[in-house]
């Protein structure tokens, strides 16, 4: 009959509704277990991907064999690893620091060794033979006099190897351009005022 009819297409729809509704749920519930899932891959990457790039999560201890290192000491690797990284940096930067400054003593003596040059070029009979051996070898004698004051000062003859690694010392500490030149200009002004 047609109510029978009606009370059968209720159902009916009911019916479909309620499969709807679960079809739904099941569609989130994967959607969420595959975000988790996307997400747990993510962080094992991320973990992986350090105990790559980080050097000491690599080494392995022999004496218990290789044992996969827990996320908490993967982590703390990678911090120490950072930190000696900036500390290399740190280092690296003085060493330019350093080197910039030999550099423009070197520029410095450029344009000195330029000005005596021009003026020996524009003066070229100036001067001769008006300076004697023994007054060269006083200008080479005070130098070498200043230099092995400090060298003396620095250099230890404890034993051969502490004499090498003194003398490499002394070279880097004493032996700088603008060093020598500030020797070289001192000993001539002695000389100058000696002289004349």
């Amino acid at each position: 009959t047609h109510a029978s009819s009606l009370r059968a297409d209720d159902e009916d729809s009911d019916y479909h509704q309620e499969a709807y509704k679960e079809s739904y749920k099941d569609r989130r519930r994967r959607a969420h277990t595959q975000a988790e899932q996307k997400r747990r891959y993510a962080i094992k990457k991320g973990y992986d991907d350090l105990q790559a790039i980080v050097p000491t999560c690599e080494q392995q201890d022999f004496s218990i064999g290789f044992q996969k290192p827990s996320k908490a000491i993967v982590l703390q690797k990678t911090i120490d690893y950072i930190q000696f990284l900036h500390k290399e940096k740190k280092k690296q930067e003085e060493e330019v620091s350093t080197l910039r400054k030999d550099v423009m003593a070197l520029k410095i003596m450029k344009v000195n060794y330029e000005q005596i040059v021009k003026a020996h070029q524009d003066n070229p009979n100036e001067g001769k033979d008006q300076v004697s051996d023994e007054v060269k070898f006083n200008v080479f004698q005070g130098i070498m006099d200043s230099l092995f004051q400090s060298f003396n000062a620095s250099v230890s003859v404890t034993s051969f190897q502490e004499l090498s690694a003194c003398v490499f010392s002394w070279i880097e500490e004493h032996c700088k351009p603008q060093t020598l030149r500030d020797i070289v200009i001192g000993v001539l002004h002695q000389l100058k005022s000696q002289l004349y």
